[in-house]
């Protein structure tokens, strides 16, 4: 059977595809007729053997006619885009974003003045990696007017066209490229492509904070970045030093994937607001990754029952950064990382009002000695209980 053959057949099986709602907006839309096509991740994630992405689709339609026409089938319609030709369709739990075909009359790199059309090549033309120019009929057929399936079998991300002009068009491909090729190419970079990106990489100044931190995210998300990440700082598009680049290598050499591990590696020593200002990210994630961070630096110390008191909920992840930081060996990790998940940290048994009942009076002083107390019971593996640590006060 051919790869065509294999990807239409993968598309027929696809659940998102032959599911009652989908196939009603397909319906709704001129389907049947091929004046509305799914498009894009799904269809090519599909193809792949891969889990299914967020149904899109693109239609002949302008959007008024989408609405008419999917309100007229009991359709809920969400006008989420509409000045761009997008319309979002709810009908029962699937959502379908549904995009009018278009051509572009200008661009200034972030915003692009579209006029709507209905010729499917050009509009695949228009859009920035050819492994995402595919498109699916509502009987699974499959639509590929640039060649994008042999690329996408073939692991290879190439930029519709030349990929200069793509560039200019939305400077955001630039890490999009970077996202893609991790994603789907093992990290193995089209040289047109990394050459293009490379050009581009002084000239990116008037991308936001947030386009960029959305795609880094997304980009630490995937299971191995560490190679990408290293020509993207070469390049000049990151502003992350060879240490940390090494570290992030080894922490995906022993299986890990998480974000905020990664953060918690990428930010090193003290320029974690760097980071989260140049990515825009979340006070929350930056939380997490400090949590990690924190409890790694103490257990490659060994001070692991001093990580899982203070910072125990940066542990789990903790666990293989830590075993970067310190070497650790496999059967080392193994071991911490059984004991994090397994240790009970008890509550101290003692508080600053037991101290006062002895005599001492509150402030600094009572402060120093509780910590004091609270330090040796953590180094006992907290088996000192309340009447040793109340024996052990310097009053």
């Amino acid at each position: 059977m051919s790869a065509h053959a294999v990807a239409e057949q993968r598309l027929r099986d696809a659940e998102w595809r032959a599911r009652a709602d989908t196939q009603a907006i397909f319906a709704a839309l001129g389907g049947a007729e091929g004046r509305t096509r799914a498009v894009g991740g799904v269809v090519r994630d599909t193809v792949l053997g891969r889990a299914d992405a967020d149904i899109d689709m693109a239609t002949e339609l302008v959007p008024q006619e989408v609405v008419r026409q999917a309100e007229a089938a009991g359709i809920a319609c969400y006008p989420t885009g509409i000045e761009h030709g997008t319309v979002t369709l709810r009908l029962g739990d699937t959502v379908v974003e549904v995009t009018t075909l278009r051509r572009d009359v200008e661009t200034d790199g972030r915003h692009a003045v579209v006029a709507f059309g209905s010729d499917w090549a050009e509009d695949a033309a228009r859009r920035d990696f050819s492994l995402n120019a595919l498109f699916a009929c509502s009987d699974g057929r499959l639509f590929d007017p640039l060649g994008g399936l042999e690329d996408a079998l073939a692991g290879r991300v190439r930029f519709i066209g030349e990929p200069a002009q793509r560039i200019a068009e939305d400077g955001l491909r630039v890490f999009r490229f970077f996202r893609f090729s991790a994603a789907y190419a093992d990290q193995k970079l089209d040289a047109a492509a990394l050459a293009a990106c490379a050009d581009a990489a002084g000239r990116l100044e008037h991308l936001s904070a947030e386009r960029v931190g959305a795609e880094m995210l997304r980009m630490l998300a995937l299971p191995r970045v560490a190679q990408t990440l290293r020509v993207m700082a070469q390049i000049g598009l990151l502003p992350i030093a060879e240490p940390q680049l090494q570290a992030l290598a080894g922490y995906e050499e022993r299986g890990g994937a998480a974000v905020s591990a990664r953060l918690a590696l990428l930010m090193g020593e003290g320029n974690a607001r760097e980071l989260q200002q140049a990515w825009r990210l979340s006070n929350e994630l930056i939380r997490q990754a400090m949590l990690v961070r924190e409890a790694a630096r103490l257990m490659a110390q060994n001070q692991i029952d001093e990580a899982l008191y203070r910072w125990r909920a940066g542990c789990r992840e903790g666990v293989l950064v830590a075993a970067v930081l310190a070497g650790w060996s496999p059967q080392q990790t193994a071991e911490i990382g059984q004991l994090v998940e397994q240790k009970v940290v008890p509550p101290l048994p003692i508080s600053g009002a037991d101290l006062v009942a002895l005599g001492m009076k509150p402030g600094p002083t009572l402060g120093k000695e509780l910590g004091r107390l609270e330090a040796m019971w953590i180094a006992s593996g907290f088996r000192l209980d309340r009447e040793a640590l109340l024996g052990a006060a310097k009053l």
